[in-house]
């Protein structure tokens, strides 16, 4: 068997933007393509907009958001291309050490029988 090479760094990021049901929350709100600001973001989750800044530096870092600044007013949205780069590395990885039907076997959860 041959053994994955280590998640790389922007897949890693990608994972721990994931991790926070905040982000997960705040991923949400970009449904459809929609851009928002930091205000509507922080309005529509209920944060201050120090912490909703923090978030969107995370999911940025994370390939997740990309923004773009139009005078004083800065515009995050998902970024689609990246999403999918992160997954398929991810996929990769766990095809490599879990690959599927690898000796899956559905579970029973009712437990052992006799």
């Amino acid at each position: 068997m041959t053994t994955p090479a280590p998640l790389d760094g922007p897949t890693r990021d990608f994972l721990k933007a994931l991790a926070s049901e905040t982000r997960q929350q705040i991923m949400l709100l970009f449904a459809g393509g929609r851009e928002l600001t930091v205000g509507q973001i922080a309005t529509a989750c209920g944060l201050g907009q120090s912490t909703a800044s923090e978030q969107l530096a995370v999911l940025r870092r994370g390939g997740l958001l990309t923004s773009t600044r139009d005078g004083k007013l800065v515009r995050y949205r998902a970024d689609p291309t990246a999403i999918g780069a992160r997954i398929a590395d991810l996929q990769g990885y766990l095809a490599c050490c879990c690959p599927p039907g690898a000796g899956s076997h559905p579970a029973d959860p009712s437990g052992p029988h006799d």
